[in-house]
């Protein structure tokens, strides 16, 4: 897990019409994965609507995601809470079923102090044999990581790395000064990925590649590779899609984008609905500019 590098995919979560979890095309998206070269699998994030599933729900999930992957790739498991209670009860619990690794979320509407911050995922790492992965979304919990802070968890020796998904280069810039060999940077947001390579990022947890993962996986491997002109023309090449991705709250258009293209992942848990008849069409239109096919 400490190796890992490249495209990580923040993995949607399919639905029957019913709105329960449908695990046979959940089956089939993970091995889609896998076989157009994603590096890792994320589950229970944002993407994944883990906020909208019971805790029934979610331990079904990631033991379900651990079984079929069966060590192809690293699974990280979001075992998030703004309940540090709650988040080091769902930790433990996923480390012991296998997962590779956690992703920790920020305390969300509690807004903790910088101690309150430290301790949230600190405690987590003391507890579990597995690494944990900060995420700082603010723009979803209201709540940064204070950089100090993440001077500070950067040197837990269970602590692997960030998720770094606030979309601020200066933040990103700050946080860089603290990378090493025990601790890495992930970009949060496709739309910057390179420029957090740039920065010394490993990689990208990823929603574009819900729809595209060899084209996600290739962009970052040429990076990594050194071929960084090839990298940035698929960045600017794809960047239109990218940002349709999100141009009404994540995950209503990437799971609206993988419908399109005949995955059949249902529709989405409350108060997630449909996206605009409006933005579907502008979707499909960049899909197809973007040279993917629309049914």
């Amino acid at each position: 897990m400490r190796n890992l590098q490249g495209s990580i995919v923040a993995l949607i979560t399919p639905f029957h019409p019913d709105g329960t979890v449908n695990f046979e095309r959940l089956c089939q998206l993970i091995d889609w994965q896998i076989e157009q070269g994603t590096d890792g699998i994320l589950v229970l994030g944002t993407t994944g609507e883990s906020s909208t599933m019971s805790h029934e729900e979610d331990d079904a999930v990631c033991r379900f995601a651990i079984d079929r992957v069966a060590g192809r790739v690293p699974v990280i498991a979001g075992s998030g809470s703004n309940s540090t209670e709650t988040q080091l009860e769902k930790s433990v619990k996923y480390a012991k079923m296998g997962a590779d690794a956690l992703l920790c979320i920020t305390p969300y509407y509690i807004k903790a102090n910088a101690e309150g911050m430290y301790r949230h995922f600190a405690d987590v790492a003391d507890a579990v044999d597995v690494p944990v992965i900060l995420y700082n979304v603010p723009g979803r919990t209201g709540c940064s990581i204070p950089v100090e802070t993440v001077a500070r968890l950067a040197k837990h020796p269970n602590i692997c790395g960030i998720k770094e998904a606030s979309g601020d280069i200066s933040y990103a810039v700050k946080i860089a000064r603290y990378l090493s060999d025990d601790f890495c940077m992930f970009c949060g947001n496709d739309d910057i990925t390179l420029p957090l390579l740039s920065l010394g990022a490993k990689g990208v947890i990823s929603v574009w590649a819900n729809a595209m993962p060899a084209a996600c996986h290739q962009m970052v491997s040429d990076y990594l590779a050194g071929s960084r002109e090839t990298a940035l023309a698929a960045q600017l090449r794809y960047l239109d899609l990218i940002n349709a991705l999100f141009m009404e709250v994540n995950p209503i258009p990437v799971k609206e984008a993988m419908n399109l293209m005949g995955l059949d992942v249902g529709g989405y848990r409350l108060p997630l609905c449909p996206m605009s008849e409006t933005h579907r069409e502008q979707l499909a239109q960049i899909m197809r500019q973007a040279g993917l096919t629309v049914k």
